[in-house]
């Protein structure tokens, strides 16, 4: 993961391997940054044509290699495109493109820019852009291979202030926005950690001992506490494997809070969909089914990182469904925290089982919002593909103010009704609820309505990432293969503007 620092240079005076400026897509040529434009100056070209001459036209993150001949102290200049829109959110894939770029080099210099972008964002904003984009550019999972992989290897990652900022304001922008970042490539990093080594008393032990590095306290609840105190959703699915089931509890607080927000996330560590077996393909990433609990772990770090006043718990059931001689049965009956009783008619349907727990304990503390993350529904990438999050909830500010902070950051949510005409979808003949609706009817309201059952009188939102948390394929600029990391900028967002 690189590191950054501010410097008080132009392009062409930086000692580093690559500088890299930016230009935006005009009618008939790049429109050049007022950097950009400096730089070609100081390194005696005609910048426009050498870029013609490469065929590049501003397209959003192209890139253009030039090499300064000994009139800049880079020896490579990087010209990245932002496209014919320019904006934050084009720059921040624009810097994770320059990262790329720069794959095989010992360091980097990223220009802020200070022109191009629409909207002319500040300093700070345009500053978070080029740190998360360059960090999540540079991000690569590298803990089991044997070898040196031909992976981003960028160690720092300068940062100059472009034409018209200031270099304080960039200066002082750039620790919290490495927060943030840092906090995507964490959640990155438990998704795609092998399920071997994250079995629920391993990763509660590991989460432990990061949280306490961020200052939160921690609350370890065994399998044994879980039955004391009546978590049936919880030991229901974990019942099955031989790596008993947790409940991480973190709270963090700071100064007097005005707000108290739970965070729930779903962690089922690894979902061989139990006794309802799932297909051998179907079992191929569900490493990531723990995504939620990453992603809610990794911004309540950020949030207490970054000195939020808030109150925040974050509650993270963390289960490994296996089917075994010990494993819950299609039509058993279990008793949820709270006493709320559940057949389970269909044991794949688990994620939903662990979260209702975490909802009902957090509910009685009575905080001002609880959200939830889960990779729930294989119904919610049928609706919404892999790039959007839906996005659920019983109270409208509380889902109008996610949506914002998600605008904020650029990831994609899109909001799901919760029809009352659906409730009779989950009636049971022998408890108060089953734990799957109608076939595949609406499977992904069917779980929300589920889980609403759970949250009492608390505002409570919840977002399905089932499709965006985890990408098999690569996916530009920003993101390889594996977990995405998805939520946690807009957690941190939405808790930003709640602590305002």
């Amino acid at each position: 993961m690189p590191t950054f620092a501010f410097r008080k240079h132009s392009p062409d005076d930086v000692a580093t391997a690559v500088v890299a400026v930016f230009a935006a897509k005009g009618e008939d040529a790049p429109t050049l940054g007022a950097d950009a434009a400096a730089l070609g100056k100081a390194l005696k070209i005609d910048l426009g044509e050498e870029l013609a001459a490469l065929r590049f036209t501003g397209e959003a993150n192209q890139t253009a290699r030039i090499p300064t001949r000994g009139k800049a102290e880079a020896p490579l200049a990087l010209v990245v495109g932002l496209g014919s829109e320019p904006d934050v959110h084009a720059l921040r894939a624009a810097s994770g493109a320059a990262a790329k770029a720069a794959a095989k080099d010992a360091d980097l210099a990223i220009t802020v820019p200070g022109d191009l972008l629409a909207g002319e964002p500040g300093a700070a904003e345009r500053t978070a852009a080029v740190v998360e984009g360059a960090t999540l550019g540079a991000y690569a999972y590298t803990a089991f291979k044997s070898k040196a992989p031909d992976a981003p290897g960028i160690g720092e990652v300068a940062l100059l202030a472009g034409d018209g900022l200031k270099g304080a304001e960039v200066k002082d922008a750039i620790v919290p926005a490495e927060a943030i970042a840092q906090a995507v490539c964490l959640t990155r990093d438990l998704v795609n950690t092998p399920p071997q080594d994250k079995r629920p008393p391993a990763l509660a032990e590991r989460l432990a001992e990061r949280a306490k590095e961020a200052g939160l306290k921690v609350k370890v609840h065994d399998e044994d506490d879980l039955a004391k105190r009546g978590f049936g959703g919880i030991l229901g699915v974990g019942q099955g494997s031989s790596a008993p089931p947790r409940l991480v509890e973190l709270t963090y607080s700071k100064g007097r809070p005005e707000h108290h927000l739970v965070l729930v996330g779903k962690g089922i560590t690894f979902d061989t969909g139990g006794v309802s077996l799932k297909p051998s393909s179907g079992m191929a990433t569900m490493k990531m089914d723990m995504a939620g609990a990453a992603t809610t772990f990794a911004a309540a770090v950020a949030i207490a990182e970054l000195g939020l006043k808030l109150k925040v718990t974050t509650l993270l059931p963390l289960a490994e469904n296996m089917p075994s001689g010990t494993a819950q049965r299609v039509s058993d009956v279990l008793t949820q925290y709270g006493g709320k009783t559940v057949e389970v008619m269909n044991t794949d349907a688990e994620g939903r089982l662990v979260l209702a727990d975490a909802l009902a304990y957090a509910a009685e503390q009575e905080p001002d919002a609880m959200i939830d993350v889960a990779t729930l529904t294989g119904a919610q990438i049928v609706a919404l593909g892999s790039k959007i999050a839906g996005l659920m909830g019983s109270d409208d500010d509380l889902l109008a103010a996610l949506e914002g902070a998600a605008e904020q950051t650029g990831e994609l949510l899109w909001r799901l009704p919760l029809p009352k005409e659906y409730r009779e979808h989950l009636d049971s003949d022998v408890a108060d609820l089953k734990n799957i609706g109608k076939g595949r009817e609406a499977g992904t309201l069917a779980a929300g309505l589920f889980l609403k059952e759970f949250t009492g009188e608390v505002p409570w939102a919840h977002l399905d990432i089932a499709g965006p948390a985890f990408e098999e394929n690569g996916n530009g600029p920003l993101q390889g293969k594996g977990g995405t990391g998805m939520g946690v900028r807009t957690l941190v967002a939405y808790a930003c503007g709640l602590a305002d």
